[in-house]
C-alpha cells in the first residue's frame, strides 16, 4: 500500500468525480445519482440532497482536475490555497467502520467544500511522499481522463480497461496490417 486507506479513498473518489464529467450523458444527472456516488465512496457528514448541492459538486470537477494533474510545486500552491480557503483544521476522527484518520473540515460544512478539502488533504500525502507520478492522464489517444496508479510497479497507463483494450486492439490491427 502506497498511501493510507483514507488517502486512497479520497484520491479514488476525486478521480471518479473528475472523470465522470467526460462520460456520455451526465453520470451525476440527478440528486439520486449524487447520492449513489456518495454511498459508493462512503462520504459522511451533512448531505443536503438538493439540486444546488449537485451543481456545486459538478462545479468542482475543473478544480480537482487541475489539482490531480498538476506538477508537484503547482500542486502545493493549489493545496495550500484550497486548505486556506476552507479554513481547514486537521484533526483525527474515528467513525463508522473507519479507524483513526484525518478530517480537516467540519462535517456540517457543505459537501462540495468537504470533497475539495478531503482531496487536498490526500494530495498532501502525495506531495510529501513525492508520488506525483502516480497521477496523470490516460495514455489512450482519444482520452484525457485522469489516471491514479496505485499499482506496486507503477504500470497503470489507462483510466479504464475499456481504454486499455481499445488501444491493444488498435495496436494488434496495426501490426497485422504492417
Amino acid at each position: 500500500m502506497v498511501f493510507t486507506h483514507d488517502t486512497d479513498a479520497a484520491l479514488l473518489a476525486a478521480v471518479s468525480l473528475v472523470n465522470s464529467g467526460d462520460e456520455p450523458g451526465e453520470p451525476l444527472g440527478s440528486v439520486a445519482d449524487l447520492t449513489a456516488f456518495l454511498e459508493e465512496w462512503a462520504y459522511t457528514g451533512r448531505i443536503d440532497a438538493s439540486d444546488s448541492e449537485l451543481d456545486e459538486v459538478r462545479r468542482l470537477r475543473p478544480r480537482l482536475r487541475e489539482l490531480l494533474t498538476a506538477e508537484r510545486d503547482e500542486a502545493v500552491a493549489l493545496v495550500n490555497a484550497m486548505l486556506a480557503e476552507a479554513r481547514a483544521v486537521p484533526r483525527l476522527m474515528r467513525h463508522d467502520s473507519w479507524d483513526w484518520h484525518l478530517h480537516a473540515i467540519d462535517q456540517d460544512r457543505p459537501l462540495a467544500d468537504r470533497i475539495l478539502v478531503e482531496t487536498a488533504m490526500a494530495m498532501v500525502d502525495v506531495v510529501r511522499l513525492d508520488e506525483m507520478s502516480r497521477l496523470g492522464t490516460c495514455a489512450a489517444d482519444d482520452c484525457d481522463d485522469v489516471v491514479l496508479d496505485l499499482s506496486r510497479n507503477r504500470s497503470r497507463r489507462f483510466c479504464s480497461t475499456t481504454c486499455g483494450n481499445r488501444e491493444a486492439v488498435a495496436a494488434y490491427r496495426a501490426r497485422q496490417r504492417g
